[in-house]
């Protein structure tokens, strides 16, 4: 249960992320929103001023990211009414997922 430890979890950048998914062991948890992700994301719903909403979406972007080239799980806990934990998972580095969508990312970058 992550609630009980992870209440008001600190800010997370797209480069903290990806920094810590390149150092952490496999099965290590970081949160990097607690929230409402849809909503927080939304310009004419979100609480956020623009440059927080940019950098949430950043971050967004780059959780999924790493999660379609195999090197995160997403997960969610709900916390609440509209509240949630998203965490990330790091996956076993030898378990990377070599599905079209990535070959494709692979060959875009």
């Amino acid at each position: 249960m992550i609630s009980r430890f992870f209440v008001n979890a600190p800010k997370v950048s797209e480069f903290k992320l990806m920094a810590w998914v390149d150092t952490a062991a496999p099965g290590a948890r970081l949160i990097y929103h607690d929230g409402f992700l849809a909503v927080d994301t939304t310009s004419n719903v979100s609480t956020l001023r623009k440059p927080a909403l940019e950098d949430l979406r950043a971050t967004a972007n780059a959780a999924f990211r790493l999660c379609e080239l195999g090197r995160i799980h997403l997960v969610q806990e709900r916390l609440g009414p509209d509240r949630f934990a998203y965490v990330a998972i790091v996956r076993p580095h030898n378990c990377a997922v070599t599905s079209v969508a990535v070959k494709q990312l692979a060959a875009a970058a």
